[in-house]
């Protein structure tokens, strides 16, 4: 089962897990990198971000991404979470989501239609963790004495076109 993470202590660089490393690059890469990005693992993870996909199985399905006292949940891309009603999942890097709902769904509805979707067959291994996943975390959330559950709005800029494949 995933906990709410403790929101104490300094945010994580990246949102995840991460290790110090030192790197010996060609000042002329080191410039194009910074060109990118003033910090250069920023930089470098950008790119890594932007040319490859993310293995699936080294990331969890869903979790628990914070900074301060806020914290939001992320999803790797779910067939079976993008198709329940009013949801839509934001891109937020790292191969990674967010959950927004449209208005008027609220999030005790998404609880409740995760897990219809669940008791649903059709619903392949790895959805069925994410829904899971969320669910639980919905769930704790809203049992939790130390956590309140509140829905914001975020800005979504849509292309009138189609992207091409």
């Amino acid at each position: 089962m995933t906990r709410l993470p403790n929101p104490r202590g300094r945010p994580k660089k990246y949102g995840r897990p991460a290790q110090a490393v030192t790197i010996t690059l060609p000042d002329d890469v080191l410039a194009r990198l910074k060109r990118i990005d003033a910090d250069v693992g920023r930089a470098i993870v950008a790119l890594v971000e932007k040319h490859a996909r993310p293995a699936r199985e080294e990331t969890a399905g869903a979790e628990i991404v914070g900074w301060g006292r806020q914290q939001v949940i992320l999803v790797m891309p779910s067939r079976a979470l993008r198709q329940l009603p009013g949801v839509q999942l934001v891109p937020a890097g790292g191969g990674r989501a967010l959950i927004a709902l449209e208005h008027p769904n609220s999030i005790s509805q998404l609880e409740l239609d995760i897990r219809d979707a669940m008791e649903k067959g059709g619903v392949s291994d790895d959805d069925r963790q994410t829904l899971g996943t969320v669910a639980d975390l919905l769930r704790q959330a809203r049992h939790s004495r130390g956590v309140r559950l509140k829905e914001h709005s975020i800005i979504v800029l849509e292309s009138k076109r189609r992207p091409r494949r």
